[in-house]
């Protein structure tokens, strides 16, 4: 018995596994199509998690193309080279303030609606879908192309001599921008810049404009009739006013503040770093080189001989004319701005003036209006105060006289008239009652 049981146990250890049901292998199947579904479901949140911080941003370079692409900080970042808190400045919590900002490598431009990020070689717009952004985005497209195409078309009648040849390590660099027909035009930075200022200030004009449209008609029907509903109006308009000036007045203090600082506006000058930057990396490879070294001197000999006006706009770390020009002609454009903004205000304190003198006048009718009562009541009183003696039983020998009622009370009333005229006389001899 013994072995028998020993036997059955090592039989049942050696048995495979009972067949599993159809009901148990439908569980079993359907258990691990939901574990690998949550799988792929926690790796489809995570990458969406990873991926929620890309936003949309619009790329245009130098020659006027453009394309969509979206990114998130990180990749903004490397490609740009600003540090983090700059694209928090781009962010939807400053999205009403103003600034721009000098990087080593970029521009941060944070101009009301308009928020990019400028290099030497391209710009980088957040947002370019937004209503208020596409005229900024059609400017782009419609001025980058015309003068990307007038600078090749001047730089195809330039005969570059050996002068204007920077040598390198294995060929010849052109120095950028060498022709004199092209000095007057500003770097790839300034015309970005200069057309940002443009949309705003015209965005800030035409608001202004729609806003003097408004304001006028319900001030003068303010003036003619001083009603809950036109002060409603006035208050709404005034309200707008004062966010209009407070955006105005934001944008004009960023420009105000480069124009007093020439060390950011230098920092501004990208293209300029740019090419300084690759003449020292080319002069320091040509040194490598003691082939090269008898060109380099007759390059120094060239450059120093040539016109001071073609390298100054470039070489020249002091000279800030160029930005300086363009952003005093937008300075004064947005002073003109913020003047109408004022003359406005200007208007709607003076038609407050004048609705206040108005309820004045009509608050010193009543209290004169007043005062005349108060005269013609205390007349009656005396009157009545007569009247009421007489009432009284109190024996008099009036009262046996015959004939002397109509007389006496018509006595007391012109004595009353007369007494009433007495004091409005003396009031106005006062000037306590107008004329």
């Amino acid at each position: 018995m013994g072995k028998g049981k020993l036997t059955l146990r090592r039989r049942k250890k050696a048995s495979p596994p009972p067949p599993k049901r159809p009901l148990e292998i439908e569980a079993s199947t359907s258990a691990a199509n939901n574990n690998s579904m949550i799988a792929v479901g926690s790796k489809a949140s995570a990458k969406k998690k990873t991926g929620g911080a890309a936003r949309l941003w619009m790329r245009f370079d130098r020659e006027g193309q453009s394309e969509l692409i979206e990114c998130d900080k990180s990749v903004i970042i490397k490609r740009v080279c600003i540090p983090a808190r700059d694209l928090r400045i781009l962010g939807p919590i400053f999205s009403h303030s103003s600034s721009i900002l000098a990087r080593e490598k970029a521009m941060v431009v944070n101009l009301e609606f308009i928020r990019a990020i400028i290099t030497a070689e391209e710009v980088l717009l957040l947002d370019p879908l937004r209503q208020e952004v596409l005229p900024f985005v059609d400017q782009l497209r419609q001025q980058l192309p015309h003068k990307g195409a007038s600078r090749n078309h001047g730089a195809g009648h330039i005969v570059l001599q050996e002068e204007e040849m920077l040598p390198t390590s294995g060929q010849w660099l052109p120095v950028p921008e060498a022709a004199e027909g092209l000095q007057a035009e500003l770097p790839f930075e300034f015309q970005v810049l200069e057309i940002a200022l443009q949309v705003v200030c015209t965005y800030l004009d035409s608001s202004v404009a729609e806003l003097e449209r408004d304001a006028y008609p319900v001030l003068d029907e303010l003036a003619m009739s001083v009603s809950s509903k036109n002060l409603e109006h006035v208050r709404s308009l005034k309200s707008n006013l004062t966010r209009l000036l407070a955006r105005v007045q934001k944008v004009r203090d960023e420009i105000e503040h480069l124009l007093d600082d020439n060390e950011d506006m230098e920092q501004l000058y990208l293209t300029r770093k740019w090419i300084q930057y690759q003449q020292t990396e080319a002069l320091a490879g040509s040194i490598t080189s003691n082939n090269i070294v008898p060109a380099i001197n007759h390059f120094r000999r060239a450059s120093s001989t040539r016109s001071g006006s073609l390298t100054s706009n470039y070489l020249n770390e002091h000279d800030v004319e160029d930005l300086e020009m363009l952003l005093e002609a937008y300075f004064m454009q947005l002073d003109g701005t913020r003047n109408k903004i004022l003359s406005v205000r200007e208007y709607i304190d003076d038609t407050e003036d004048y609705v206040n003198i108005q309820l004045d006048n009509q608050r010193n009718e009543l209290i004169q209006l007043q005062l005349t009562l108060t005269i013609a009541s205390f007349a009656i009183a005396v009157e009545t105060l007569i009247a009421g003696i007489f009432g009284m039983n109190i024996p008099c020998t009036l009262y046996k006289t015959n004939g002397v009622f109509w007389p006496f009370v018509v006595g007391i009333s012109v004595a009353c008239i007369l007494l009433f005229f007495l004091i409005l006389g003396y009031a106005r001899w006062k000037k306590l009652l107008g004329s």
